[in-house]
């Protein structure tokens, strides 16, 4: 009987590597390890042999047993693949040309401040990072906040826990800056994600901030100006004209709002609809907050008011990319639409 379970062995191995589908296969299998298959049929045999003989025959038959089943298991590997490469054939057309991937789009908010950094570079100014999660010290404190300052209610705050927040500005970057520097001259940009509980068509809990601060001996507000000036003449056009009106800031004195001319009317308020709509006919445009920095914030980073001053001045990047390209809502920058994305 062993002999047969070998010759059975040898049979089945002919037989299932001519076996190139799944069912034919499982037919093998059937019929070799069936109930009524020919390994069950040879062992009800056992029972005519002696006790000396059924142990030995009894190993044998479980190795053929055994070996049939990787067998079939093998098999079914290759038949299954064979299934797979001959379906992807049937609907695949190889000699078609393939599908052109759809072309990106750069988003109009990191576009406008790789843009604002690239103008900004070319005036001497090197980029700084900072962290977005910051110590109340860094955000408030060691820019003129103290903790009772009613200045503090300007910005609604996230608090992460206490004295520790997500930015509301990227100032603290540059109390990073002008610490690590130990001296002057300081002259850097801030770019970065800033977070104030706020959500209105024109306003977003998270906005891209840049910030530049220039510190040295003899910077005047002449400096600024003239910074300012060309910074918006590049993006805007060069008869963009401005205008500083007084206002306050803790960090800065004194402090100032800038306005531009407004580029949709030239100034007029006026378009050939009537009242321009961008600057609600007043001819101007408020961008950004700007001035002198404050001693008091030279002082917290061991720089000498008496003997240097410096400039500092902030814009939102989303402000910036909606008036360039005329989007009325913030909320369009951060829903993801590509249908939107699609136009810059």
């Amino acid at each position: 009987m062993e002999g047969e379970l070998r010759s059975l062995l040898d049979e089945a191995r002919v037989a299932f590597a001519g076996a190139d589908t799944v069912e034919a296969v499982e037919a093998l299998r059937v019929a070799f390890l069936g109930k009524k298959g020919k390994v069950s049929t040879l062992l009800r045999q056992m029972g005519q042999l002696s006790d000396d003989e059924r142990p030995k025959v009894g190993k044998v038959a479980n190795e053929v047993r055994d070996e049939i089943r990787v067998l079939v298991e093998h098999s079914l590997e290759q038949a299954a693949e064979r299934a797979r490469k001959h379906t992807l054939s049937e609907r695949i057309d190889i000699s078609q040309p393939g599908r052109r991937w759809r072309r990106g789009h750069q988003h109009p908010t990191l576009r406008t401040l790789r843009e604002i950094i690239d103008i900004l570079r070319g005036l001497g100014f090197s980029v700084a990072r900072g962290p977005e999660v910051e110590h109340d010290y860094y955000n408030f404190e060691a820019l003129n906040f103290p903790p009772d300052h009613p200045a503090r209610d300007m910005q609604a705050t996230f608090f992460v826990e206490d004295k520790v927040v997500l930015r509301t500005h990227t100032s603290p970057i540059q109390v990073r800056a002008m610490l690590a520097a130990r001296e002057p001259p300081v002259r850097v940009v801030a770019p970065g994600a800033v977070y104030r509980c706020d959500q209105d068509a024109t306003h977003a809990p998270m906005f891209i901030q840049i910030e530049g601060l220039f510190v040295d001996e003899g910077v005047t507000l002449g400096d600024l100006k003239g910074t300012l000036t060309h910074f918006l003449q590049r993006l805007f056009g060069a008869d963009v004209k401005l205008r500083l009106r007084p206002s306050f800031f803790p960090f800065t004195e004194p402090s100032a709002e800038v306005d531009m001319s407004c580029f949709n009317c030239g100034g007029s308020g006026r378009d050939k609809n009537g009242g321009c709509r961008l600057c609600k006919s007043s001819g101007w445009i408020e961008v950004l907050g700007c001035g002198m920095v404050d001693p008091n914030v030279l002082a917290a980073v061991n720089f000498d008011p008496e003997r240097y001053s410096g400039f500092a001045f902030g814009v939102g990047v989303d402000r910036i990319a909606l008036l360039r390209h005329g989007i009325d809502d913030i909320r369009l920058l951060t829903e993801n639409d590509v249908r939107f994305l699609a136009q810059f």
